[in-house]
């Protein structure tokens, strides 16, 4: 069974986008197009607005100014698209249970959604784990639920949001080989991260975001040997703060 739709929700379209708190800006006049294939890795100091963009882009905010379309449609009306948060929300049930949820939302048999969560479980090598309680699992293998959640829907588009804050280096190996698999699966990733060999090991193309605007924005190899800004060349020697 496949949750696809024929026609693709791609590319990702942002217009002149801003998004405003009161009268503080915190996303300034963006204008993007992400399409389908490479995996995009926003980056930027703290502060730029990464998290509030993905927000954006996944349609959980609605821009203040601008507009934000999904191949020519409002967001909301793109149900093939998924996101992983820093800190995810693992239910009071099996870590089986938390990977069916999303399923039974989506109105999958349960025969068909416990077979597709084990499934999932078992890409992100959690399956040994699958009776046991969501909530008694460390931060690493949460995160990993997480993924499978998301994974089991079969979306087009996977935002995450700075997936390995926190974690461990043995974590956060395990976290991006998932993050590879899903990758080289043929969903397309937009991801935030704090982290720049982790940007180096797994992005294909950048969005650079500095103070709400995005500065740069093309293949990840260039962007790491020849940045075409100075806020760029500073971020990564590490003296860009804000």
């Amino acid at each position: 069974m496949t949750m696809h739709a024929p026609a693709t929700i791609l590319p990702l379209v942002l217009d002149k986008v801003g998004f405003a708190v009161g009268a503080t800006d915190i996303i300034r006049g963006i204008s993007l197009e992400l399409r389908a294939g490479p995996c995009t890795v926003i980056l930027g100091p703290n502060g730029a607005g990464k998290s509030m963009l993905l927000r954006l882009c996944h349609g959980l905010l609605e821009p203040t100014r601008g507009s934000v379309r999904w191949n020519g449609t409002h967001p909301h009306s793109a149900r093939r698209q998924a996101m992983v948060f820093q800190r995810p929300v693992m239910l009071r049930r099996s870590t089986i249970a938390n990977v069916a949820y999303g399923l039974k939302r989506a109105g999958m048999a349960r025969t068909e959604r416990t077979k597709r969560a084990a499934a999932a479980l078992d890409r992100v090598g959690l399956l040994h784990l699958a009776d046991r309680s969501a909530r008694v699992l460390s931060g690493g293998e949460q995160q990993r639920v997480a993924l499978a959640r998301a994974w089991a829907l079969d979306p087009e588009v996977l935002f995450l949001d700075e997936p390995t804050a926190n974690l461990d280096p043995a974590a956060t190996r395990a976290i991006e080989n998932v993050i590879a698999s899903i990758r080289d699966g043929g969903t397309k990733v937009v991801m935030t991260t704090h982290d720049l060999g982790q940007a180096r090991r797994l992005a294909q193309e950048i969005v650079f975001l500095h103070r709400g605007r995005v500065l740069e924005h093309g293949p990840a190899d260039r962007f790491f040997e020849q940045p075409a800004t100075n806020e760029a060349a500073a971020f990564l020697k590490g003296e860009l703060l804000v």
